[in-house]
């Protein structure tokens, strides 16, 4: 369970100009909860796509700010775990995910395992390498966009394949392809982690805004030079709700917002 933002701009720019100064210090903050380890991803201007990770909170990590506040590229994302019990705390389960020019972070849990496990062919299976339920959905959407021949019918494929198996779950999801920044939004019978959020705080009021009741709730906010995308947690003003149980697909060249058919025709 963790938090999410993604961005695609009409140049390189910085995490922290993105969201401003103050957003970006609150996000940061929400290491009280998420300060199992951190990952960005960026497009890289000269091509290529570029990841930084570390299983240090990213309040205590000095390579966090520093990342963020340089223009790495003109699309990205940025991850903070909050690691599901039992699962270590390590460089291999820490988000973004990574398969060549793709990178993947996820907000949610997928259980059980072995069910999830059984949706994977052996060349999968065989490119895992954590312990992750996280890692295994990527592998999925990673098999689909290969068996399809593209990224599009892929993730489609994967999400409504997901959907079916685990109903309960949530989904919610930031793919970095070579050329889209997919947003998956799919989690309305995903309950809000209120026992172990009120496990880490004296009192319901130090919870962070939106935990206990909007936990998978995620917000986006286009203008004329970028679009954005973020996981509940911050002030609402300038935001606007993602639709639930959605996914959609910006691309880079035009940040033109293209929305997947979850539901079969």
């Amino acid at each position: 369970m963790c938090r999410l933002f993604g961005y695609v701009s009409d140049r390189p720019t910085a995490v922290v100009d993105e969201l401003g100064p103050d957003a970006f210090r609150e996000f940061t903050a929400l290491t009280s909860v998420h300060g199992d380890g951190w990952g960005m991803t960026w497009h890289d201007p000269d091509g290529g796509t570029k990841t930084a990770r570390s299983a240090t909170s990213a309040d205590e990590d000095p390579d966090y700010a520093r990342l963020a506040a340089r223009p790495l590229g003109a699309a990205g994302i940025v991850h903070l775990r909050w690691a599901t019990g039992g699962l270590a705390v390590t460089p291999e389960n820490t988000h973004p995910f990574v398969d060549g020019g793709y990178a993947f972070g996820h907000n949610g849990h997928i259980a059980p395992m072995d069910r999830l496990e059984s949706l994977l062919t052996e060349e999968s299976l065989a490119k895992l390498n954590g312990t992750t339920d996280s890692e295994r959905y990527f592998r999925l959407v990673m098999q689909c966009i290969e068996q399809t021949g593209s990224e599009v019918d892929g993730v489609t494929v994967a999400l409504r394949m997901l959907m079916q198996h685990f109903p309960n779950d949530s989904l919610n999801a930031l793919l970095l392809t070579p050329s889209r920044l997919f947003a998956v939004h799919v989690n309305s019978r995903a309950d809000s982690p209120k026992e172990g959020l009120r496990a880490l705080f004296e009192s319901p009021e130090a919870i962070p805004a939106r935990h206990e009741n909007e936990y998978y709730a995620m917000d986006y906010r286009t203008s004329p030079t970028c679009v954005q995308v973020i996981s509940s947690g911050l002030e609402r003003e300038g935001w606007e709700p993602v639709p639930p149980d959605t996914a959609a697909v910006v691309d880079f060249e035009t940040r033109s917002i293209t929305r997947l058919e979850l539901v079969p025709a």
